[in-house]
């Protein structure tokens, strides 16, 4: 054993020493295998998060529609049961509150009737339209709201 040469602590034995990797004879050196991994990593994640943050936008689109056609039909069923109001005015005040806020394309299946509901006597909007799952592109007749309100008797 031979003493540590200056600025080295402890004793160095060449026998015990490990070979570094690209002094082996014989063999080719090693090449390092993560060249160019931060871009592949970069692109995965960005991919990824590029999804996930789509589909919570689509998911908040059609939560949107959603409560504005709840709220049209709620609309139209109150227009509809004021005394002096019929059923085809409910429905035409509602396909006007949806074609102003989502467009014409989900006006299209509105429908009227009188019916009871929780006991008393009320009008019922119905709306059954597309629901939006690419942009506002979606399964046909996929979401169904209704709303009711009290009818007014005149007198």
């Amino acid at each position: 054993m031979q003493p540590a040469p200056p600025g080295r602590v402890g004793p160095t034995d060449i026998r015990t020493r490990a070979p570094e990797p690209d002094a082996v004879v014989g063999c080719r050196p090693r090449r390092r295998r993560d060249a160019g991994s931060a871009a592949v990593e970069f692109v995965l994640v960005g991919a990824l998060l590029t999804v996930l943050t789509l589909g919570v936008m689509q998911l908040g689109l059609a939560l949107h529609v959603r409560n504005t056609l709840v709220d049209a039909a709620a609309e139209g069923a109150r227009f509809a049961a004021l005394a002096d109001n019929s059923l085809a005015d409910g429905v035409q005040r509602t396909k006007q509150l949806i074609s102003a806020a989502v467009g014409d394309g989900f006006a299209g299946d509105v429908r009227a009737g009188y019916d009871s509901y929780l006991g008393h006597p009320a009008a019922t909007i119905t709306v059954r339209t597309p629901l939006p799952l690419l942009g506002l592109v979606g399964i046909e007749r996929g979401l169904e709201v209704s709303g009711h309100a009290a009818v007014e008797e005149a007198g």
